[in-house]
């Protein structure tokens, strides 16, 4: 009978844990709690919590509530959705992680600080996820979002250049964009870089090489929308090719249970351990089916 594990290192990073529960305890008081955006990335938890009376919404549907209270979940918000919620009478449910605050504090403070000096203030983060979003509303959308190193002929390396990365971004990554940019800076011009990256995301990637490389076969657990997850189970197919990204426990092919030895399950930072389990409880179902 094959061996199964799952990582005890996957699953909810704290500030997802901070939201889920402080969801969970405003929807114990009873009436109508929305949340801006996704509370995470994972489509079977917001099912489940919205099955518990929470209403997911965009900011669009944001804009137009009075009178109402919403949870902000862990990713951040620009200072527009704040000043949105003052005017529409709005109770906000900060569950913003204290790790992303901090950073939306250090851009907004430098901001201020050299915008009468040129300074391009840039993002290494996704263009377009929540907290980036959350990150240039602290420059009033003047900053510049950086990708991959080929974005970086948006710059001009004739100026001051002020690095911040978005927190869940690999340090690997965030290393090269620092590597390039120093190599580029011309004349007087002074780059500053600030490693804003959380080490509780960044350390999944080691920790996920050291699992992958340990079982036979790994069945990696995240949604869909995950950006964290889709960095993380490239990692486990680059250190072992029997690696396969599923969302729910029916995405299993029970032909490749049958053939090996060692099983891993593993997920992203959106996924939750409950899914996990379940994955497990459904390996089990199609073992004993195969004796």
């Amino acid at each position: 009978m094959s061996n199964i594990e799952i990582d005890e290192k996957s699953g909810f990073c704290f500030g997802v844990v901070n939201a889920i529960k402080k969801a969970e305890e405003e929807l114990a008081k009873g009436g109508t709690l929305y949340c801006l955006g996704d509370i995470v990335h994972n489509n079977l938890e917001v099912d489940r919590l919205e099955k518990l009376g929470l209403k997911t919404i965009n900011h669009e549907e944001f804009a137009k509530l009075k009178n109402a209270r919403v949870l902000l979940r862990a990713h951040g918000e620009p200072p527009s959705t704040y000043q949105t919620a003052k005017e529409n009478n709005i109770e906000i449910i900060d569950a913003s992680c204290p790790v992303v605050l901090r950073l939306q504090k250090k851009i907004h403070n430098k901001y201020n600080d050299e915008k009468n000096n040129n300074t391009q203030i840039v993002i290494y983060g996704k263009n377009g996820h929540a907290e980036v979003n959350g990150l240039l509303g602290q420059t009033d959308s003047s900053a510049t979002v950086i990708e991959k190193k080929e974005d970086l002929d948006k710059l001009d390396f004739t100026k001051n250049i002020c690095l911040f990365s978005q927190t869940t971004k690999p340090l690997d990554g965030f290393q090269e964009i620092i590597d390039i940019i120093q190599s580029r800076m011309q004349g007087d011009a002074k780059f500053e870089f600030f490693d804003t990256i959380c080490r509780q995301v960044s350390n999944r990637i080691p920790n996920i090489k050291e699992f992958a490389l340990k079982n036979d076969i790994i069945f990696f657990v995240a949604g869909e929308k995950s950006s964290n997850g889709k960095v993380l189970y490239a990692e486990c197919k680059k250190y072992n090719p029997n690696s396969y990204f599923i969302t729910t426990p029916s995405d299993i092919n029970p032909e490749v249970v049958s053939k090996t030895a060692s099983i891993g399950i593993c997920g992203a930072t959106s996924t939750p351990k409950w899914q996990m389990e379940e994955v497990e409880a459904k390996i089990n179902e199609i073992r004993l089916g195969l004796n």
